[in-house]
């Protein structure tokens, strides 16, 4: 199916579903155009950005941070450009997970033009793609530093940045969220990288929370009177896997590690929770359900 086969819906801001959260920033845009799936707008939410140049680095931190986060249900926002908007849009879907992308000039434009099959696979999964230009409008420059108060507006849990240079974007991104008052997070890198000069900056001068693993994000997202209580039909194995999945998404061989016993015994417990859907697996890693 076509990505113009589906619908533009437009939402003018007096209209009540509109996203309440979009509407009490600082310069709400008068309408969106919406694409895909409006339900997402209400989800819980995290924007991530980073650099275009993103680097193998880049590519290794979203790949470790992005499981737990959308198997928390966190709907990603990004602005679908190069390097780690596309990154992230692409991983959420492969994770099983939906996204929000944010455009930069009119939803019958795909900019940039090699994202094409991103945008369906958006679609496809029940995504979102959001813009505040006409369908047709074309990207410019100036559009993309505008877009990005949409990106922040539409974040429930804050922002995300990932790779960015002293002089970005993404750091154009930071300030705004700290105007509306989102929670900025940082990933640090290497003081030898040029993508990572911003972010390590961020952090330096406390504009930043340091993110390290997806728990130092997804802490302040869960409720702190959340309590699972473990099924009263589990026992051994069972129990013990069920339990240290709930603190963190784990790997068949780290599960084994942490459960000192062998890999044939550990398969056979994550069967067993599998089959009762307590637990799935994703990119490699299981989760609780």
């Amino acid at each position: 199916m076509s990505i113009f086969a589906y619908p533009i819906r437009e939402i003018s801001l007096s209209d009540k579903d509109f996203p309440g959260r979009l509407k009490k920033i600082k310069n709400p845009p008068r309408k969106l155009y919406v694409r895909g799936n409006p339900d997402v707008l209400t989800s819980k939410t995290l924007a991530i950005v980073g650099s275009r140049r993103m680097t193998h680095y880049g590519e290794t931190v979203i790949a470790r941070l992005l499981p737990d986060i959308v198997s928390e249900r966190v709907v990603t926002i990004s602005g679908f450009m190069y390097g780690v908007d596309s990154e992230v849009h692409a991983q959420t879907i492969a994770l099983g997970g939906q996204t929000i992308a944010v455009f930069g000039c009119g939803l019958d434009v795909v900019y940039p033009p090699e994202n094409i099959s991103l945008y369906e696979d958006i679609l496809k999964t029940k995504g979102l793609v959001v813009s505040e230009y006409e369908p047709k409008a074309r990207p410019h420059l100036w559009k993309f530093p505008q877009r990005n108060r949409i990106v922040v507006g539409l974040s429930t849990i804050g922002v995300l940045i990932i790779e960015a240079a002293d002089k970005s974007g993404s750091l154009v991104t930071a300030r705004l969220a700290h105007k509306e008052g989102r929670r900025v997070y940082a990933v640090p890198g290497a003081i030898t990288s040029s993508v990572s000069g911003g972010t390590n900056e961020l952090i330096k001068k406390g504009k930043a929370k340091l993110v390290t693993c997806s728990l130092d994000i997804l802490g302040s997202a869960r409720p702190k009177t959340q309590k699972q209580t473990p099924p009263a039909d589990l026992s051994g194995n069972e129990l013990r896997l069920w339990q240290i999945l709930g603190q963190e998404a784990l790997s068949l061989d780290e599960i084994a590690y942490e459960l000192k016993d062998s890999v044939s015994n550990v398969s056979i417990a994550i069967t067993n929770l599998s089959l009762k859907g307590l637990i799935r697996e994703s990119a490699g890693k299981y989760y609780l359900v």
